[in-house]
C-alpha cells in the first residue's frame, strides 16, 4: 500500500524529529506530550479514522494500528494516548454517523483536531467497564451526570471525554449509554495524581467529572452494542500494536549493540547474536498474532458496517487473548533485549538505554488488568464450540 507507506514515513519523521526529542522530559516530569500532539494535529492524524467523505483520511483499523506501532518506539505514552483517542473516534464512526449532527461533529474533528479521552471505569465497580454507578439525568433537552473516575487518561488535556453511565436513574448497572462530553460542558476535580513507574506521560489521574450538556451528545445506541463492536476489539488491537512497537524498538536497540560488537571482532560472531536471534523469533510471533487478529477484526467490520456485531464468543476470547499475551510478551521481549544491551541498556540515559521501555512494558498488563480480562473470558471458554 504506497499511500500507507508514505503516511508511516511521515509518522516516523515526526517520531524522530519531535516525539523522541521530548520523550525523556515527558517521562521524567510525568507531563503530557504537548509537542508530539501539536505535530500529530498539524499532520491531521487525529482524524485519520474519519471517512474521506467527511474530510478524514478514511483509514481502517489495520492502518491505525500501524501508526500506533510506528509511534511507540519513540514514546510509548504518546502512542498510548493516540490509541485511546482513536478508540473514541471509532465509537462515533461506527455508531453515530448515520445522524446528521454527528456527521457535522466529525467534520469539526477534522477541522479542529480535537483530542478525545474516555471515562469508563468508576469508583466502586472494580474496573468493570460494563457496569456504571453514575446515571444520566435528563431534563428536557439537557442532561446532567456526575462520575467518580479512578482514571481519566490525559483528562486535563482533552477537548472532550467519552463517558459511560447508566441510561437513567432507574436503569440497571449494565444498562449503559455513552456520552461525549465537550470540554465546555464539564468540570474535573482531581482525586489523585499520576506518579507511576511507566506510561507517565499519559497523565492518568483520577477525577470527579461533573457534566451538563445537550442530550444530543448521548450516542444513539446502547453502550452494550458499542462495547461489543468497537470498545473491546478496537482497544485491544491498538494497544497490542503499540506494545508491539515498543518491543520492536527494544529489539532494534539490541541489534545495534550486537552489530557494534560484531564490528570489533571481524569474522567472529559475538555470543549476543544468538540471544538476538532468539528474541527476534519471539517478536516474530507477537507480530503475527497482532496482524492476524487485527485483520480478522477489520474483516468483521467490513461485513457488519451497519448494526451491531452478532454474538461470537470465539472472536471475543481471541481478542481478549491478544491483549493478555501481547502485554506479557512485551515484558519478555524488552527484558531479553536488556540482557543483550547489558549495562548500556541498564542505564537511565544513553542511546542504548531501555529503562523507559522496560518500565512502560510492565504497565501493559496492569492498565486494564489481565486478571480481570481472564475472569471475563473464563465463562466464554465453556460456551465456545470447537
Amino acid at each position: 500500500m504506497p499511500e500507507l507507506s508514505a503516511l508511516l514515513a511521515t509518522v516516523r519523521a515526526i517520531g524522530k524529529t519531535v516525539v523522541a526529542e521530548h520523550a525523556h522530559a515527558v517521562d521524567r516530569d510525568a507531563r503530557f506530550p504537548h509537542e508530539a500532539f501539536a505535530a500529530l494535529k498539524e499532520a491531521k492524524l487525529l482524524s485519520a479514522y474519519v471517512p474521506e467523505e467527511l474530510g478524514g483520511m478514511g483509514l481502517d483499523v489495520v492502518e491505525i494500528t500501524r501508526i500506533c506501532e510506528a509511534l511507540a518506539p519513540f514514546c510509548a505514552s504518546t502512542a498510548m494516548i493516540y490509541a485511546m483517542h482513536q478508540i473514541q473516534v471509532a465509537i462515533v464512526v461506527h455508531h453515530a454517523l448515520h445522524e446528521p449532527s454527528w456527521r457535522a461533529w466529525a467534520e469539526g474533528l477534522v477541522a479542529d483536531q480535537w483530542l478525545l479521552a474516555s471515562a469508563t471505569t468508576e469508583l466502586g465497580i472494580g474496573g468493570d467497564v460494563r457496569s456504571s454507578k453514575c446515571a444520566v439525568v435528563r431534563e428536557g433537552d439537557r442532561y446532567t451526570l456526575t462520575k467518580q473516575a479512578p482514571v481519566i487518561s490525559y483528562g486535563a488535556e482533552a477537548d472532550a471525554i467519552m463517558v459511560t453511565a447508566r441510561r437513567a436513574e432507574d436503569a440497571g448497572v449494565s444498562d449503559q449509554v455513552a456520552v461525549l462530553v465537550d470540554k465546555a460542558d464539564y468540570t474535573l476535580d482531581e482525586l489523585w495524581g499520576w506518579d507511576t513507574l511507566g506510561f507517565r506521560g499519559t497523565c492518568s489521574s483520577g477525577f470527579t467529572l461533573t457534566a451538563s450538556g445537550p442530550v444530543s451528545r448521548i450516542l444513539p445506541v446502547p453502550y452494550a452494542d458499542i462495547h461489543a463492536k468497537t470498545m473491546h476489539a478496537y482497544a485491544h488491537c491498538t494497544w497490542a500494536a503499540l506494545w508491539l512497537g515498543l518491543a520492536a524498538g527494544a529489539v532494534g536497540q539490541a541489534r545495534s549493540v550486537v552489530r557494534k560488537q560484531a564490528r570489533k571482532t571481524p569474522g567472529e560472531m559475538p555470543p549476543s547474536a544468538l540471544r538476538l536471534a532468539e528474541v527476534d523469533a519471539v517478536l516474530f510471533g507477537m507480530r503475527n498474532s497482532v496482524a492476524h487478529t487485527t485483520a480478522d477484526y477489520a474483516a468483521r467490520l467490513r461485513d457488519h458496517t451497519d448494526g451491531p456485531f452478532p454474538a461470537d464468543f470465539d472472536f471475543a476470547v481471541r481478542v481478549s487473548n491478544l491483549k493478555v499475551t501481547s502485554s506479557e510478551l512485551v515484558v519478555e521481549i524488552v527484558s531479553k533485549a536488556l540482557m543483550i544491551c547489558g549495562i548500556a541498556g541498564y542505564r537511565n540515559h544513553g542511546p542504548a538505554s531501555l529503562s523507559r521501555a522496560l518500565r512502560d512494558a510492565h504497565g501493559a498488563a496492569l492498565m486494564v488488568n489481565n486478571d480481570r480480562i481472564l475472569s471475563q473470558s473464563a465463562p466464554m471458554q465453556i460456551l465456545r464450540r470447537d
